[in-house]
């Protein structure tokens, strides 16, 4: 066994600089960091992978030094040169803040969920709903963003190291970053990261391509950076000249973006504007277009190359002024000039750069969370000399996996039966267990981040009532209880087929009468199958009178069909408030199968010995007895009401508890509805009831329908 190498200067204690620390704001925390470093580097070492854990450990922390990370970035980065358990050990013994250790914690989980994502995407296709499902399980699964930006900077290590590495594992990492890590880059502006991720994934991936750009550009990164510095400060001396204060910065652009922006725009090399970009923050609006005429001043502008997106901004409200030049040495150069708030919109509101650069379809929770994640990061970069408290972030989603690696989100609370439903409604039917990352558990217990949920199933059978029980909490996502009471009404309606059918049979029985075919009667009575036709009869949808018509017919009389021969041209009322043409001075009675309620359409059917039946234009009784004795209809419309109320009758189907019915109730006494009637039925949970309301009309109608629709535990409210 051999001591690990250290890289400090021989005979002499070693320091921040030795570590390649040279950002001052760790000098109050240099004696801790100091003793991280001097414990790993003696620590004995027995293969090749610790040293590698070593050299990842040290680059890691230099890169974090760089962004100027919290302390404690630094540390947990050095930690990571140890096993797990021996990194809880040292941060005991040292001892290190528990900030540390949650971190240190956080990051082991990140580590374990990443490899079995590398189990999980071998040989497999990308897939941008699964991959985006990765990124915002890895962004959610953590307690501080801190944990995210350490796992970016070791994955820049594992990337410049992957040199050695054979080539398929090399074309894996590689896509892995451009999948997973370089958007999470993105969306937290660790821009540093971002870019070199990107053009080191590029490099392995595409070598010639890399080459040819490089080539391209015909000058090194350091002098690109060189020129990009010079355009800067001429610009800076050109605002301070005109009494302009604004920030001005610059980068040149990556050889990955180049490539991007290329196969985009499909363009050529030579037709790339911004391979070199500066950008000019000011306070106002005017400021931004007084910087944009001392820029075309100070160089030539390039034709067909400006974009005011201040006075017509993008669609997702993105604002700035796009320009391109001749800067120095003729090369172009392109200029964004914007506001201070522009650019706050740009990085944390809906114009965020990760949206506008990804296009991906907008999902507000998740933007709310980033916007945290954004600003925390941006609080930790202003006071990285003092030791905070992260605050926790605000989790309502969580993400678990398939066996099969999909990742599938789901509120938090959420079981396995919901977990169940939300991959298949037919898996969620048939679940009778599940494992939860191999064991077996109770089907009402709740699901954590980064799970593998397998459901364990029966070739045949259904759901449980238990599961609509909110006291046992099987489930918590409204998808699995509507699938689960869709199931059992499906069950119920084969009960109201044979309910339907003997009630049938129970009429015909009574009037001793041959029956037509039951085709021929659903088609009397406006159904088109005959399931549908025997369950509305279970269901009281239609009335016994509308049978013993169907079942015995009424030739029409002589005299009742001179009715319809009008007597005058006028239009008289009736003693119901209804307007019978060419008829006056009739009797009219309301139908009990539709009930009508003005001012809907509406049509008169003669009957024997009671006047005309009013019914509904649209209603399905009336269209079955007309079929055979159309001559029976008269025209009717509505006329100046005398009556108070019309009757009609109101549908309901709630999921069953205790007090349903005096919630509905009170629904009814607030809108001031009279209930005359109330029919209820019971299945297991689910429970339907039929009340025969009087209303005013269809204002009145819209209200109460409503207001019933708010009552907890109704599915479904409707008129009949």
């Amino acid at each position: 066994m051999v001591t690990r190498s250290s890289t400090a200067k021989p005979g002499s204690d070693p320091g921040l600089d030795d570590l390649g620390l040279h950002q001052r704001y760790l000098d109050p925390d240099a004696t801790t960091i100091m003793q991280v470093f001097q414990y790993i580097t003696t620590q004995e070492s027995e293969d090749d992978e610790e040293q590698h854990a070593l050299q990842r450990a040290l680059t890691s922390a230099r890169l974090l030094s760089d962004l100027e990370t919290h302390p404690a970035c630094i540390m947990v980065a050095l930690l990571r040169a140890l096993p797990w358990p021996r990194q809880e050990s040292l941060a005991q013994k040292i001892p290190l803040d528990g900030e540390i250790l949650l971190l240190a914690r956080d990051l082991h989980r990140l580590d374990q969920v990443l490899v079995q994502i590398d189990h999980q995407e071998s040989g497999k296709a990308s897939d941008a709903e699964r991959l985006e499902g990765i990124r915002k399980l890895l962004l959610t699964l953590v307690q501080d963003i801190r944990v995210v930006i350490i796992a970016l900077a070791e994955r820049v290590w594992l990337m410049r190291a992957s040199a050695s590495m054979e080539t398929s594992l090399q074309h894996q990492l590689a896509r892995q970053t451009l999948d997973l890590y370089t958007p999470l880059a993105n969306r937290l502006g660790v821009w540093f990261l971002k870019w070199e991720l990107e053009d080191l994934a590029l490099r392995i991936l595409e070598p010639d391509t890399y080459k040819l750009i490089a080539q391209k550009l015909a000058e090194r990164f350091i002098q690109r950076e060189a020129y990009i510095a010079s355009v800067v400060t001429q610009l800076n001396d050109a605002l301070i000249e005109h009494g302009i204060r604004g920030e001005v910065y610059g980068r040149p652009k990556h050889i990955y973006s180049i490539v991007k922006k290329m196969r985009s725009k499909n363009l050529i090399f030579d037709r790339v504007h911004d391979i070199r970009a500066v950008r000019v923050i000011v306070d106002t609006i005017p400021e931004c277009y007084t910087v944009l005429g001392i820029v075309h001043q100070h160089w030539v502008p390039v034709v067909g190359e400006f974009d005011d997106y201040i006075a017509r901004p993008k669609g997702n409200h993105y604002r700035s002024l796009h320009t391109a030049v001749h800067g120095p040495e003729d090369k172009i150069v392109e200029i964004q000039i914007r506001t201070h708030e522009m650019h706050r919109d740009s990085e944390l509101g809906i114009a965020s750069h990760w949206r506008y650069k990804e296009g991906a379809k907008a999902d507000r929770s998740f933007e709310e969370r980033v916007v945290w994640l954004r600003q925390m990061l941006d609080w930790q970069n202003e006071v990285a000399q003092a030791r905070g408290n992260p605050i926790p972030p605000r989790e309502e989603t969580i993400f678990v996996f398939t066996p099969q690696g999909r990742v599938i989100d789901l509120p938090r609370g959420a079981t396995p039966i919901d977990f169940a439903y939300q991959v298949h409604s037919e898996l969620g039917h048939r679940c009778r267990g599940a494992k939860v990352d191999g064991q077996m558990v109770p089907l009402n217990q709740p699901l954590h981040n980064a799970q593998r949920v397998e459901i364990v199933t029966v070739r045949q059978g259904g759901p449980s009532r238990d599961w609509l029980n909110p006291a046992y909490g099987y489930l918590k996502t409204h998808r699995a209880q509507t699938k689960v009471r869709q199931w059992f009404k499906q069950q119920n309606w084969e009960e109201d087929v044979a309910s339907g059918r003997a009630l049938l049979e129970k009429w015909i029985n009574r009037t001793g009468k041959t029956p037509p075919a039951l085709e021929q009667l659903a088609n009397h009575t406006g159904y088109s199958r005959v399931d549908d036709f025997l369950v509305a009869l279970a269901r009281n949808d239609i009335s016994a009178r509308q049978i013993e018509e169907i079942l015995s017919p009424t030739p029409a009389a002589p005299h009742e069909i001179s009715l319809l021969a009008p007597t005058s041209a006028n239009t008289a009322p009736t003693n119901k408030g209804i307007l019978v043409v060419g008829v006056s001075d009739i009797a009219t009675v309301v139908a009990k199968c539709c009930k009508p309620v003005p001012p809907e359409p509406i049509l008169g059917f003669v009957t024997r010995g009671r006047g005309i039946s009013i019914h509904r234009a649209n209603c399905r009784s009336l269209a079955a007895l007309t079929t055979r004795q159309w001559q029976r209809l008269i025209p009717v419309t509505w006329g100046q009401q005398n009556m108070s109320a019309f009757a009609t009758d109101l549908v309901v189907e709630a999921q069953d508890r205790q007090g349903l019915l005096r919630d509905i109730s009170e629904a009814f006494t607030r809108e001031k509805v009279n209930v005359t009637s109330v029919n209820t039925q019971s299945h297991g949970t689910q429970a339907r009831m039929r009340f025969t309301v009087q209303i005013d009309g269809l204002e009145q109608l819209a209200r109460i329908l409503k207001a019933l629709q708010g009552v907890t535990g109704v599915e479904v409210a409707y008129r009949a």
